[in-house]
């Protein structure tokens, strides 16, 4: 069976001079990668030879990050990513529950993680310095040593696990995700076509390597294109530069990043006419900055939609179908074409055209369960359907509408609201920087609908004014009740806003 690495390895054969990596003064052609990637994997193996065995890998996007993930999967092992950003109780539990053989983390990680129970390599060195340092088992060193070896090929299957990849968000024990080889070889094959990749792509690596990103490294280096690194962490003045710089064609980012870089001064002095795709991930955008940045970053903005369960590329919306439509900027796209989604109401039966229920999918880019939890992987997946938890309506033309997670929905004196509809609105108003809305307990209302705001500096901002904003726009029904002004709103490691803390901050209060 082929492995999803090969796509890469074939391509570095047919074309080994294409350049596959740009880190400042730093070029590796796809020949030279591939040697390296093959000398990993042999070492891998060498320290453990069970195939499918796991890999966890804890480290910023470096070269040693890219090369030890790369080949993590030419060594026929599980890749387990571990984002430095969590914080060490959450790291501690993500090993304990895949327990992998080995981890490669960078120099500043290494102390999370206990010796005694995996073998420990070190990726980067402390301070970005590129050299092997004495002392450890170290990833230059294995390189090194294993130069010119090549990994043993494993009898594997398209069912077998490729990575082991956890859910964001709710507290308790994480939930592993289980993607396949088969889910692999899907995610490259719709991304490449989704997106029209190909050799003359510089992808930024400029969001975590460990989420959305990390689905464009194949793709891109299997058409013989670039992976341009930039320091971490990526700051938006310093993605601007880079991308002008390195003549960047494609970036993933999640909105609150692409906002700060649309707050940028002189963003629109800048020469973008390199860039193909900026990919929107990780949470949608709101669609008046959709419609503000298309012009901003060379009408290139982008989207899809999936989750861990089904990875990224469920549906596509590329820039064409979002400019001149403003209806369909709140759109994420429509299904790809290895992809069966409907809407189902809570019994499970398909909704007609138009209607709103929960996104259900079909497809061999679903998961194959949650690691060791049998019960809560019966309860997602259901007579070959993955079932979401998101609301959505399909319309005539097949564009996809979100509207929100079931659970977040608020039931305010009998109607249904969804928060990304007040969002929406919100986010319009000249003085709010980013917004988030939820439900807290009402006695009179059942739930109350709340807003909690950031306000761009020096812009004024009266509650009462922002609550009339919203009624003149929407239903008075669904205008928030009251309106919490903060600094800051709690985010994510990949800098998405986080509802449920936010909810949690005021319900306590």
């Amino acid at each position: 069976m082929d492995l999803p690495i090969d796509h890469f390895l074939r391509a570095a054969a047919k074309a080994p001079d294409r350049i596959a990596i740009k880190d400042g003064d730093l070029t590796l052609t796809h020949g030279d990668l591939a040697a390296r990637v093959n000398a990993v994997a042999a070492a891998l193996q060498d320290i453990d030879p069970a195939p499918q065995s796991r890999v966890g890998i804890c480290g910023y996007n470096t070269v040693e990050h890219l090369t030890a993930f790369l080949g993590t999967l030419a060594a026929g092992k599980t890749w387990v990513p571990l984002n430095p950003r969590n914080g060490a109780e959450e790291l501690t539990r993500m090993a304990e529950v895949t327990a992998p053989s080995i981890i490669v983390a960078d120099a500043d990680c290494m102390d999370r993680f206990d010796p005694g129970k995996a073998t420990v390599v070190r990726g980067r060195p402390t301070g970005g310095s590129q050299h092997a340092c004495g002392g450890d088992l170290n990833l230059a060193a294995l390189m090194s040593d294993f130069a010119g070896r090549m990994p043993k090929r494993h009898d594997l299957a398209p069912d077998d696990v490729q990575a082991i990849k956890f859910t964001g968000g709710s507290s308790g024990r994480p939930k592993g995700v289980q993607q396949t080889y088969r889910v692999w070889h899907t995610c490259i094959d719709l991304m490449t076509r989704a997106f029209e990749l190909d050799g003359d792509d510089r992808n930024l690596l400029a969001a975590p390597m460990t989420h959305g990103t990390g689905t464009l490294l194949v793709p891109i280096l299997a058409q013989g294109g670039t992976q341009v690194f930039m320091p971490q962490p990526a700051r938006p003045a310093a993605i601007i530069e880079a991308i002008e710089k390195d003549r960047v064609t494609t970036v993933f980012l999640p909105p609150t990043v692409i906002y700060m870089m649309m707050a940028e001064e002189d963003l629109t002095k800048r020469d973008f006419k390199s860039l193909k795709h900026v990919i929107v991930g990780g949470a949608a955008m709101r669609p008046d900055e959709i419609k503000r940045g298309l012009p901003m970053f060379n009408n290139a903005l982008e989207t899809c939609y999936g989750q861990t369960e089904v990875p990224q590329i469920v549906t596509v919306m590329r820039s064409r179908d979002w400019l001149n439509n403003d209806h369909r900027l709140a759109s994420c796209g429509r299904a790809t074409d290895r992809c069966d989604l409907r809407v189902v109401d809570p019994e499970g039966n398909f909704l007609p055209t138009g209607q709103a229920g929960e996104i259900v999918i079909k497809s061999e880019l679903v998961m194959k369960g949650y690691l060791d939890m049998p019960d809560a992987t019966a309860e997602t997946i259901k007579d070959g359907w993955l079932y979401t938890g998101d609301v959505a309506a399909i319309e005539e033309d097949g564009f996809i509408y979100i509207k929100d997670r079931i659970r977040d929905m608020i039931v305010t004196g009998g109607f249904n609201v969804f928060p990304s509809d007040v969002e929406a609105v919100l986010g319009q108003h000249p003085a709010v920087k980013e917004c988030v809305v939820f439900g807290l307990p009402d006695d009179k209302w059942g739930e109350a609908v709340q807003a909690a705001i950031e306000i761009h500096a020096g812009q004024p901002a009266d509650e009462d004014e922002i609550i009339q904003y919203v009624k003149s726009r929407l239903d008075s029904v669904k205008a928030p009740k009251r309106v919490h002004f903060v600094d800051e709103l709690p985010r994510s490691p990949v800098g998405k806003v986080l509802r449920r803390e936010a909810k949690a901050q005021f319900q306590e209060a």
